[in-house]
């Protein structure tokens, strides 16, 4: 068969020689041991958890080697793109302080090795098919969705693997009257590549993450150009890596099923493949199983879920980094306030196997995280949070800067040896400094009967004298206490229960519900004080 006129035939456009491709993205001029590492999602609207994951890992392991971290779209199915998903993509990376040195969209950056959205590199991948069909490599395929439905439905009835290969590959050996005989009559066809692989043979490969595997060797005859003559992403995603110099890729587990076709196909091309490590995925215990977290099952898998609750960047980060790094933990105690940058990221620490997303964990750190801040600074987190997804109302509790501070110093401690952790996510603190702002719905119930409620709130009421100092103030709510009947003194009250209705921190939380809404606060006669004496007599009557 002549290759070459086959080649003109399937693609008549020019190109340049590919050298030329050699000279135009040269290997980078970084230091010895530097990595260059990508992220490369598809513009499909959803990144989730597992791209923040390989993104963390991915930006360590290129910033602390001295390499680069590029950011490639591949937008190669054109059915899956979604408008606006690679703005969401950069917002949600932006929010987990993930940095990019180039690629798509990344400002201020050389981008040397441009284009990096993938439909705009179709020439250079067209090239690279034309020289592999001329080689006899690469061939068309005229099957329909029918007909390869109907193989892959005869396969499963075999009971053989599925797939373009062997004597499954219709299209594999047509004779070149055939060929042109399809493409006269106009019949749409794609370009698949010529496997010169046996399943018998078995490869022995060095994964980074996983150490020395064994796959099998490649026989399939995948499609390595669409009809629409972009490729698909096996085949770009070869020459990306080889033109882009990424020397290393961390990438989900499961593309370990399609690693021998790239193994094939970087040999086939004559380019050196960068080293692979598969890392393991995240799971969630479901009852008594460990199950993959699932799009359709769990809102956290979504980047978008950590947003809108308001979760601490850093504290996911942490969190994340726990999963990555089984040394992380060890080091986060010994340097509690140490930048995330100095730990020393390694990807011999990665797991090799799945590795448990807890949100109770995540929440924890969460707190830890948030604990760490001042005031001044949880303010502008917050700020942030609630002008983008917050309400109208909850927009009014920055207009005075002054009386905010003074609740979140309440709520947050000042003490660095006592600070609270009642904060985990934006949400959740937006909710909790509510009452500050205005009377809300009770979250908590009265634990004594509303005759004793009534008369703890009509005696404290009569007694309370704004300018009280805190000794004084409890000093008056411990009377009240007495007078009704409760134990003022806890150890009289443990002493003999029987001989009281209570204790006097039942009257406090009488007093704090009234005031509040609920049960748990910080100290009361701060939040009376912060209130200010008219708002606070005002809740209390609305009580009786």
């Amino acid at each position: 068969m002549d290759f070459e006129k086959l080649a003109e035939r399937l693609l008549p456009e020019k190109y340049p020689a590919l050298e030329t491709y050699e000279t135009k993205y040269p290997p980078r001029n970084l230091a010895k041991g530097a990595e260059v590492t990508r992220l490369a999602p598809s513009p499909t609207g959803f990144i989730h958890l597992g791209n923040l994951f390989v993104a963390i890992a991915n930006e360590r392991i290129a910033h602390q080697s001295g390499g680069v971290l590029y950011l490639r779209i591949e937008d190669t199915d054109e059915k899956r793109k979604v408008d606006g998903a690679v703005e969401a993509v950069k917002n949600a990376l932006r929010y987990f302080d993930i940095k990019f040195d180039e690629g798509a969209e990344i400002e201020g950056a050389e981008n040397a090795y441009a284009p990096y959205y993938q439909r705009q590199r179709a020439d250079i991948y067209r090239a690279f098919v034309k020289d592999l069909i001329k080689k006899g490599r690469a061939y068309p395929c005229f099957c329909s969705e029918e007909e390869l439905s109907a193989l892959r439905e005869r396969q499963t009835a075999e009971k053989k693997i599925t797939g373009y290969y062997g004597e499954y590959a219709a299209c594999r050996n047509l004779s070149e009257e055939e060929i042109y005989k399809n493409l006269d009559a106009g019949k749409p066809y794609v370009i698949r590549l010529k496997s010169m692989g046996n399943p018998e043979n078995k490869l022995k490969f060095h994964d980074e993450i996983k150490g020395d595997i064994t796959v099998t060797e490649n026989d399939q005859d995948v499609v390595i150009l669409k009809s629409d003559g972009i490729p698909t992403y096996h085949f770009a995603h070869a020459v990306d890596d080889h033109f882009m110099r990424t020397t290393l890729v961390i990438r989900g587990e499961e593309w370990l099923a399609s690693l021998p076709i790239h193994i094939e196909l970087f040999e086939t091309l004559g380019f050196p493949r960068p080293r692979y490590g598969h890392n393991c995925s995240l799971m969630k215990q479901d009852g008594d199983t460990r199950r993959k977290l699932s799009k359709r099952k769990d809102p956290e898998l979504s980047l978008e879920f950590y947003r809108q609750e308001g979760y601490y960047a850093p504290a996911v980060k942490t969190y994340m980094l726990t999963l990555l790094n089984s040394n992380f933990e060890e080091w986060r105690l010994k340097n509690p306030l140490s930048p995330l940058e100095e730990f020393k990221f390694s990807v011999n620490k990665m797991g090799k196997s799945g590795a448990l997303f807890d949100l109770d964990k995540l929440n924890d750190i969460s707190k830890n995280e948030l604990a760490k801040l001042s005031a001044e600074e949880m303010f502008d987190f917050l700020k942030a949070w609630t002008y983008e997804y917050g309400t109208n109302a909850q927009y009014a509790y920055f207009k005075d800067r002054e009386y905010l501070l003074r609740a979140l110093n309440l709520c947050m401690g000042t003490s660095s040896k006592k600070r609270r952790k009642d904060f985990t996510t934006a949400s959740q603190a937006m909710s909790l400094l509510e009452y500050f702002f205005r009377k809300t719905e009770k979250i908590d119930e009265y634990r004594v009967s509303d005759t004793d409620k009534k008369a703890i709130l009509n005696a404290f009421i009569n007694s309370y004298v704004f300018s009280d100092d805190a000794q004084t103030w409890f000093a008056k709510v411990k009377e009240v206490a007495a007078d009704l009947g409760f134990a003022a003194e806890m150890k009289d009250f443990k002493a003999n229960p029987e001989n009281y209705k209570g204790n006097v921190a039942d009257v406090a939380e009488v007093l704090r519900i009234a005031v509040c809404g609920r049960a748990n606060t910080p100290d009361l006669w701060t939040i009376m004080q912060i209130l200010g004496e008219e708002e606070t007599r005002k809740r209390i009557a609305d009580e009786l």
